[in-house]
């Protein structure tokens, strides 16, 4: 029997242990078991790891994927923290998980069938949004394909939702970019215009938390970042970034609208 091609999970975390072992739950639950987690700590505060390894040193006795934990020296962000994940990996697949977010148990295996059946280096899925009690307050689909021209006027690709072959990505020396909010936006950009087309699945199979205090609920940031992916990523001029900005501001209020 043919092995199932191998994904690495990476999850940056920083100062947010109320959700973390839900999240990691969610991963040992997976049906696909191909699979390794790649933890990057990324606080300064190590009080919250001794926590964490004593979370994954009680459950070792469970049937438990291979988990490891990589400790940043200082505070990168969580782009940066991927970065690095994507560097010390070297399975077929990565898939980006944030620490607070969810897994429905056949996530992995849906999407990684699908990628190796149409022969994908890229793939999302549709996606429940839920707050911090987890209950589940809307939702976004997934189209089954979205060109550059659609993600740029609306950012529709959930990174907890995104899986990539590895293979493709260092090729290409894709990264996320040092940006606080909208890093993911910056490489799925980048990378839709390689690719011409990315494809989605219709499935909801991730839960997006939406907590008060994360940084992308901050408005004002989020405004700020918006312009910098245009002008800064995208190299368009002032015009044409201050429109998609606004583009991408009503997208975004018609989506919460809904």
């Amino acid at each position: 029997m043919n092995r199932k091609p191998s994904v690495t999970v990476i999850i940056p975390y920083k100062n947010n242990l109320k959700y973390l072992f839900l999240t990691l739950n969610s991963v040992f639950k997976q049906s696909y078991k191909n699979l390794k987690i790649l933890i990057i700590y990324d606080d300064e505060d190590r009080s919250d790891l001794y926590k964490i390894k004593k979370f994954i040193k009680n459950i070792k006795s469970k049937k438990i994927p291979f988990i490891r934990i990589e400790v940043n020296k200082k505070n990168l962000g969580v782009g940066y923290s991927r970065n690095k994940g994507i560097k010390k990996s070297n399975s077929k697949y990565v898939a980006f998980l944030d620490s607070d977010d969810l897994w429905a148990k056949n996530k992995l295996k849906t999407q990684i069938d699908y990628m190796e059946k149409n022969k994908q280096v890229f793939s999302h899925t549709s996606y429940y949004i839920i707050d911090d009690k987890n209950k589940i307050i809307s939702n976004r689909n997934a189209k089954s394909v979205i060109t550059f021209d659609e993600l740029v006027k609306s950012c529709d690709i959930g990174l907890s939702t995104v899986i990539l072959n590895l293979r493709f990505l260092k090729k290409n020396k894709y990264f996320f970019p040092k940006i606080k909010t909208k890093e993911d936006f910056v490489l799925w950009l980048k990378i839709s215009r390689n690719l011409k087309t990315m494809r989605g699945i219709n499935k909801k199979l991730t839960y997006y938390r939406k907590t008060s205090d994360s940084l992308s609920s901050n408005k004002f940031t989020s405004l700020i970042n918006g312009y910098k992916v245009y002008r800064n990523y995208m190299q368009f001029n002032r015009i044409n970034a201050l429109y998609h900005l606004i583009l991408l501001s009503f997208n975004y209020l018609k989506k919460n609208l809904r």
